[in-house]
């Protein structure tokens, strides 16, 4: 017996990296074999210059494949160098640790994935050679005047769905032709894992209605919303009933301080000064504040959260474009030490 496995991976592109594919015949069943290492060619990926241009591919997850069906898999992959190091693009060995490191806190996180499907060079819905109608109305909207593209969103859902991963919810944004998946809540890796997946089953789905989709945190100028990758996040003792919301706070504190805001913020995402505006429910890029419900804040509690006195916070700043792994590692890192600092574990 032989299963098709979609090998994926992130290349080396910048500023801002791409996602590749390729396809392996494996013999045996999928459950019981073990995922072998696979190579690829760096030189055509940004990974690598053309005299040594061999890398490595390393299984880290898999799951259903829910395009070819079947036993096929899709198959994320790390990128290693050849003597079995991760790769400079490696964003997610740099992950690992942190999450190790902070697992007794079990921060988990929910990321709400913004994006934008295109017809050729313009916006799914756009007239040619014009604009439609002002943004707001398509926000959760319904009808063929306001809704474009639902078919590829369905579809991609339910592919989302077979293959088993933690999607929590869709909507349509507030531009036509932009929409929104949440995946979570779920690990640090889990969650970055399942997103590039989830990512990649969008492009490829989009691919068979001849539509792309494009994770550009301001794809039209203007009076248009950007599209981010808000990341809500908590742990378990921002969970609890006894110090939920002193350690809410006590996390949002430790993202603004210091240099934080910045090193946060120019590592969410290439393009983030020309969403981050102030304007369209953000913050400004180089401003750090946080309150209760509010949209235009750079981190923001949910109302329910005050309400219940526990829950989790909402990091607005990231672009569509963010690398998961990063953001995760960042959040993790600035928020579990400050909570560890504080004696709120």
């Amino acid at each position: 017996m032989t299963f098709k496995a979609e090998y994926i991976w992130i290349d080396g592109t910048e500023p801002t990296a791409k996602l590749r594919s390729k396809t392996k015949i494996i013999a045996g069943v999928p459950d019981g074999t073990e995922l072998p290492v696979w190579g690829f060619d760096g030189s055509s990926t940004n990974q690598a210059e053309g005299h040594a241009s061999d890398r490595v591919l390393k299984p880290v997850f898999s799951c259903p494949d829910p395009i070819r069906g079947g036993d096929n898999l899709l198959v994320l992959c790390e990128v290693l160098d050849i003597d079995g190091t991760p790769h400079a693009s490696n964003t997610r060995a740099l992950l690992r640790p942190l999450a190790e490191r902070f697992a007794a806190q079990e921060p988990i996180f929910g990321i709400e994935q913004e994006y934008t499907f295109f017809d050729g060079a313009r916006p799914l819905g756009f007239p040619v050679g014009g604009f439609p109608a002002a943004q707001g109305g398509y926000y959760c909207g319904v009808g063929a005047d306001e809704i474009f593209g639902r078919e590829i969103v369905e579809k991609h859902l339910d592919h989302c769905l077979a293959a088993g991963l933690s999607i929590s919810g869709i909507n349509a944004e507030v531009m036509p032709g932009q929409w929104e998946f949440q995946v979570g809540p779920v690990g640090p890796l889990e969650v970055s894992d399942q997103l590039w997946i989830a990512r990649w089953l969008l492009y490829r789905t989009a691919e068979e209605f001849n539509v792309s989709a494009t994770l550009d945190p301001k794809p039209v100028k203007g009076d248009w919303n950007g599209a981010g990758a808000h990341t809500n996040f908590s742990t378990k003792a921002m969970r609890e009933e006894r110090q939920g919301w002193a350690s809410i706070i006590t996390a949002c504190e430790a993202l603004g301080e210091g240099s934080k805001p910045l090193d946060h913020v120019k590592n969410y995402g290439a393009g983030i000064d020309d969403r981050l505006t102030g304007l369209h429910e953000t913050a400004p890029w180089d401003q750090y504040k946080y309150g209760v419900s509010d949209r235009g804040a750079s981190v923001r509690i949910p109302w329910q959260v005050e309400v219940d006195k526990k829950g989790y916070i909402e990091d607005r700043r990231p672009n569509a474009n963010v690398d998961p792994y990063v953001v995760t590692r960042l959040i993790v890192e600035t928020c579990c030490t400050g909570l560890e600092k504080a004696g709120q574990v």
